[in-house]
């Protein structure tokens, strides 16, 4: 049984007063703390509601913000668009403007077709602009419409054209006859050489045979759609030179010259290529580049020469053979720098034999290269033989260039005797040979494949274009006439022989392996 208050009170000695006193002074004390606390709890709650305020009031300044940068945005969105893209209306049919593709067309004259897409794709990119960008495929399209309304546009006055023809092949037996033409009157000053904004691509065309009857009709076609020229430039193929005495027949003052560039070569071949020490030195300089290509002499390599057009080329050669001469005599050079003298009169010291043979050469080179110099700035005119005389000078030490410098001068002597008082012409298919480099450039490995429709993209090639012209073309030339001039030139491409073959392989092996599950 549990012990009342009353009889535990009784336990305690305090009096009854003191323990009143106690218990009443407990409960002030408890009665302050709870007063103290609920002034806290006060103060707690009015600060909670100030913060809650101010939360408030950031999130309100939050939104505001946010929503202004989303404004902000859009505003730059819209600049840029404006900035950046002109007004550009899509031309007829077309998804791009002329604008777009003038500036596709021209990038691809520089970086090629598939590098001009992914320049576009890239700059758009940079620009942060969400637009389509045009393709390979579309790009090569607009340069055929282009070439094919460049290659057909009107010479007009034909009085003093001059018109420069050659084949070019690639692989297999098909060659390409590349045309070109310039008007006397539009030369620049001499000393300045042919640039390409000076000529025009007037015909390209693939064919499997040239004789001389395929170039005169061809000549014929090109007088009927140009007029008959005044000049006929040819290298020394017997087709193009023979073929283009047609013309005489429709302008008996039509002429007939040779480029001089070949013919210089020719001379080159005839007085330098046929010495036996020369021969020698050509099939050395072959060993030699195999021996030392992937060696510490690795930069030292012979440069590579090509077969067809060797002594067009000979400069290179010869600077290299000097050099080696010189390294030779010079154990400290540089260019010798971790090469032992054994190494190097093992693999090299042959060359130091054709000392003196190096000299002629070397002259021989320079009477070469000045003339042609002499010609690409100069042209042909009456007189220019005897100037030619004056540019070479009269310091020749040795036979062999003397008679080069001599059949040169009398080649130029015999030219400039079909020409009038005051005309001046071109005697140098040099600016040809760029001009299809060009083109090579375009083509990139695809040269591996032979002439495809690419080439009618050539004529487009030589110099930059506009808007205008982009509008004006296009209004001529639609994609059906691209359709239609390759139709014409091609029958089945290098590629689409080759593709078909492998079709062919691959559907009668499936077929044998038929027969064999079924046997």
């Amino acid at each position: 049984m549990s012990t009342s208050w009353y009889a535990k009170a009784n336990e305690f000695k305090s009096p009854t007063y003191v323990v009143a006193a106690f218990l009443l002074r407990s409960r002030q004390s408890q009665r302050e703390l709870n007063e103290r606390l609920r002034e806290e709890i006060q103060q707690h709650i009015a600060e909670c509601e100030r913060l809650a305020q101010k939360r408030h009031l950031q999130q309100q300044l939050i939104g505001n913000l946010t929503q202004r940068n989303a404004e902000l945005e859009e505003q730059l969105d819209e600049a840029r668009q404006a900035v950046n893209l002109p007004e550009d209306r899509p031309l007829a049919t077309h998804g791009y403007g002329a604008r777009m593709i003038a500036l596709a067309v021209n990038l691809a004259r520089s970086v090629g077709l598939r590098g001009a897409a992914r320049v576009i794709k890239l700059f758009f990119e940079w620009l942060g602009l969400k637009h389509k960008t045009p393709s390979r495929t579309s790009i090569r399209n607009w340069l055929q419409r282009l070439g094919i309304a460049k290659m057909n546009e009107p010479l007009g006055d034909n009085e003093d054209l001059v018109i420069m023809a050659d084949h070019s092949n690639q692989i297999g037996v098909e060659k390409v006859l590349v045309v070109l033409g310039v008007k006397t009157s539009a030369l620049p000053e001499p000393g300045q050489a042919l640039q390409h904004q000076h000529i025009r691509v007037l015909e390209v065309k693939p064919g499997r045979q040239w004789k001389t009857e395929d170039m005169q009709s061809e000549y014929e076609a090109l007088a009927d759609r140009h007029g008959t020229p005044r000049v006929v430039l040819v290298d020394g193929a017997v087709e193009l030179r023979e073929g283009a005495k047609c013309l005489e027949k429709r302008r008996p003052d039509t002429i007939v010259l040779g480029d001089f560039k070949h013919y210089a070569a020719n001379v080159m071949k005839s007085v330098v290529g046929k010495n036996h020490r020369f021969q020698e030195v050509t099939s050395q300089i072959g060993k030699t580049r195999s021996a030392i290509q992937q060696t510490e002499l690795a930069h030292l390599t012979p440069p590579s020469s090509r077969p067809k057009a060797r002594f067009m080329n000979l400069a290179a050669t010869i600077r290299w053979m000097t050099l080696i001469v010189w390294l030779l005599k010079n154990p400290n050079a540089a260019g010798r720098a971790g090469i032992s003298d054994e190494r190097m009169q093992e693999k090299l010291g042959w060359v130091a034999d054709y000392a003196d043979d190096i000299a002629v050469w070397q002259e021989c080179q320079d009477v070469v290269s000045t003339s042609v110099t002499f010609i690409n700035e100069q042209y042909l005119y009456q007189g220019a033989s005897a100037a030619l005389r004056t540019a070479i000078g009269d310091s020749l030490q040795h036979t062999k260039s003397q008679t080069i410098a001599k059949r040169l001068i009398d080649f130029v002597h015999d030219s400039e005797q079909h020409l009038r008082a005051g005309e001046r012409v071109p005697m140098s298919t040099e600016i040809l040979e760029s001009a299809l480099g060009l083109y090579k450039q375009l083509e990139g490995q695809q040269s591996k494949s032979g002439f495809t429709s690419l080439l009618a993209c050539f004529p487009a090639l030589l110099q930059p274009t506009t808007p205008a012209e982009i509008q004006a073309s296009f209004h001529r030339v639609s994609k059906s006439d691209v359709d239609e001039w390759t139709k014409e030139r091609f029958g089945t491409t290098v590629t689409s022989r080759r593709q078909a073959a492998y079709a062919e392989h691959k559907t009668a092996s499936k077929r044998a392996t038929n027969q064999q599950a079924m046997t």
